[in-house]
């Protein structure tokens, strides 16, 4: 299974350059069944949409936002989301006692990757982080 972070998700929402394009050509090539996400970058990029929301003053701006917003939970229907279980607790409480320099959202997401089994892979851009944890397969698909 592909588990596909949020930075990954954010860069499918707008698909520009070379990075997106070649992240899409990989992700084509591989059945839609082993794709998934995080309920937590779920609730990562919804908070955004949220705050540009409530940031958004004219009507016009509103309607933009809204129909990102939409855009946004299309995606999101379109995917596997993978829950933050017992199992995924356990692994983030295993992670948290670890003291690894990271976020707590990024910690979460792999907790759960790693709860599934070592067979998952975490597609992120942002290896620098995803590197720190043990027995996690993480790759770039957009390098």
């Amino acid at each position: 299974m592909y588990i596909l972070d949020t930075d990954v998700l954010t860069l499918l929402e707008e698909p520009k350059g070379y990075a997106a394009r070649r992240l899409q050509a990989r992700l084509a090539s591989v059945p839609e069944d082993q794709v998934a996400t995080t309920i937590i970058s779920y609730e990562e990029q919804t908070r955004g949409w949220f705050a540009l929301l409530a940031k958004a003053k004219t009507v016009a701006a509103q309607i933009a936002a809204y129909r990102r917003l939409n855009r946004h939970l299309d995606n999101y229907c379109g995917l596997t989301v993978l829950d933050f279980d017992d199992g995924a607790a356990v692994e983030f409480q295993r992670l948290k006692t670890m003291r690894l320099k990271v976020g707590t959202m990024d910690m979460k997401i792999g907790a759960i990757a790693l709860a599934l089994a070592l067979s998952a892979t975490l597609i992120t851009r942002n290896l620098a982080h995803f590197r720190h944890f043990p027995n996690l397969n993480v790759e770039d698909w957009t390098a």
